[in-house]
């Protein structure tokens, strides 16, 4: 099977340079940077202890960012490569200063490749957030003795079934890894089922707040205009959901004068057909990329730029979160919980059940069925202003989490430097 896999990873490299044109045309790759996909670095390798961190997208590099400034203290850690897949999660990353942390693209998975890419970082331990699991370059860091962590990992029913199917395949990948931090109970089960060996349990990293995107604000005008406005967002809305938005703001317009719908669409390639959509409503949509001076007649504030999400989550005390009505598995609620925001979602929270289930309890989160109920519960929550209390205890949560995963890593790496 693995032969197989790298005949499909081959014949990748064959057409990746149409691939990469077209995603270049698409504004999906960077033009000059993406090299580094192929083993060509941007950035050089400083000498002495390099720790390796890889997610995929936005997402994981955010849940992450906390945990790379409290290593950047340990003298012991020359260099912090972070790697990603795509633009977006680079745009990110440019926004914040590391003293010594850089960023590259994470290489085409073949063992070619792989190779390729270790021999230059020489990481003394690799960490993958999440799902990010590649069969190339864990049989590499196997064969090369680098400890392989998979923290924050997440297994969802679906991807396990996939890698149960192919049993034998499955176990030659996961026994690489040296050890792994689920962040639910699923995943807990599904690690065990897989046969990794050693596995701690340390909690979720997104309970961590990520006071540096404090340091990122919205533009004073924008905040102004903001500021006199009844508001509620709609967050990582998919297909469909950008619609029950703007009927839940018509509904509501008839007593609110002053009401503005914050949508942030998972995938803002989508932004033209929605803005259409909202058209189609006779509501007024204003791009956030257009920077407006003035919102008075604006219905619907419509983001469509990467990693500006939380910004808007300070300006609201109420959060829908999206995936959850017209999509399945729901998104994380974790973040507009956190800033103390009442967090509205439809029925599909199956992806982060336990989370759900946590902020549940501390009465933050709220279910909603459709139009009608979000409306009706928005209408309730918009006049009486929502108790932050509680994200002080998400707060709390967060705190140990980080610091007991950097403490973990800290040991593993003074493990390491004592055996050379």
């Amino acid at each position: 099977m693995f032969f197989l896999y790298q005949v499909l990873i081959s014949i990748l490299l064959i057409v990746s340079p149409i691939i990469i044109i077209f995603r270049i045309l698409k504004n999906k790759e960077d033009p000059k940077r993406f090299k580094e996909k192929f083993c060509f670095p941007s950035k050089k390798k400083v000498s002495g202890n390099l720790i390796w961190l890889h997610g995929s997208s936005v997402g994981e590099l955010l849940s992450i960012l906390p945990l790379i400034y409290e290593l950047e203290k340990n003298q012991s850690i020359k260099q912090i490569l972070i790697t990603s897949s795509t633009l977006s999660s680079a745009e990110i990353f440019k926004k914040f200063k590391f003293r010594k942390t850089v960023h590259q693209f994470f290489p085409i998975d073949s063992i070619l490749y792989s190779y390729k890419f270790l021999n230059y970082w020489k990481p003394t331990i690799a960490i993958f957030v999440e799902s990010e699991i590649w069969p190339s370059i864990f049989k590499v860091l196997n064969k090369k003795n680098t400890p392989l962590l998979l923290l924050n990992a997440r297994i969802t029913k679906k991807t396990f079934n996939k890698w149960k199917y192919f049993k034998s395949f499955s176990n030659s990948v996961f026994k690489n890894i040296s050890k792994a931090y689920p962040q639910n109970s699923e995943t807990l089960d599904y690690l065990k089922k897989l046969n990794v060996s050693k596995i701690k349990i340390m909690g979720n990293l997104k309970f961590i707040n990520n006071n540096q995107d404090r340091l990122i604000k919205l533009d004073a005008t924008l905040l102004k205009n903001l500021k006199n406005k009844k508001i509620w967002c709609a967050s990582s809305t998919h297909s469909g959901e950008e619609i029950i938005c703007s009927k839940v703001h018509l509904n509501l317009k008839k007593k609110y004068k002053n009401l503005l719908t914050i949508i942030i669409p998972r995938h803002i390639h989508r932004v033209n057909k929605i803005v259409q959509e909202i058209n189609d409503l006779k509501l007024n949509v204003v791009l956030h990329s257009s920077n407006p001076k003035k919102l008075k007649d604006t219905d619907i504030y419509l983001v469509d730029t990467y990693g500006e999400t939380k910004k808007f989550y300070y300006t609201s005390d109420i959060v829908f979160m999206g995936k959850s009505l017209a999509g399945k598995g729901g998104q994380n609620p974790l973040e507009p919980a956190r800033n103390g925001a009442a967090v509205l979602h439809g029925p599909n929270t199956d992806n982060f059940s336990d989370i759900y289930k946590l902020l549940d309890k501390l009465k933050i989160t709220h279910k909603v069925n459709g139009t009608t109920s979000l409306t009706n519960l928005i209408n309730k929550l918009i006049i009486k202003p929502n108790n932050k209390k509680n994200y002080l205890k998400i707060e709390k949560i967060g705190k140990k989490i980080l610091y007991e995963t950097k403490d973990e890593i800290n040991s593993l790496l003074n493990n390491e430097i004592k055996k050379t």
